[in-house]
C-alpha cells in the first residue's frame, strides 16, 4: 500500500519520527498526513512542509495527487495533547 510507502519513507529520514496517514478518498491517492518529529525543531511551518515534499520527491504529482499536511514537534504534540 502506498500509506506503508509514505510512512516507511518519512520515518526512515525524520529524526524520531511518528507518521499517521489516512486515504481521503479511498483511490489511493489523496492522503491526510501528520507528522511528528524533533526534525522540525527551529523550522517555519513552510520549512516543515517544504522537508516532507522533498523526502517524497518523485511520489507527489506521480503517485500522490492531493497531501494534506500538519507537522509538529514533539514539544507541540505533547502541549495540545
Amino acid at each position: 500500500m502506498i500509506e506503508k510507502k509514505i510512512q516507511k519513507k518519512l520515518e526512515a529520514n525524520l529524526k524520531n519520527a511518528k507518521i499517521f496517514i489516512q486515504d481521503m478518498t479511498g483511490n489511493n491517492d489523496h492522503f491526510n498526513l501528520v507528522a511528528i518529529s524533533d526534525s522540525f525543531e527551529n523550522l517555519s511551518l513552510i520549512e516543515q512542509h517544504r522537508l516532507i515534499y522533498s523526502l517524497l520527491d518523485g511520489m507527489v504529482t506521480k503517485e500522490i495527487h492531493a497531501l494534506q499536511l500538519k507537522t509538529l514537534t514533539w514539544a507541540q504534540w505533547k502541549k495540545q495533547n
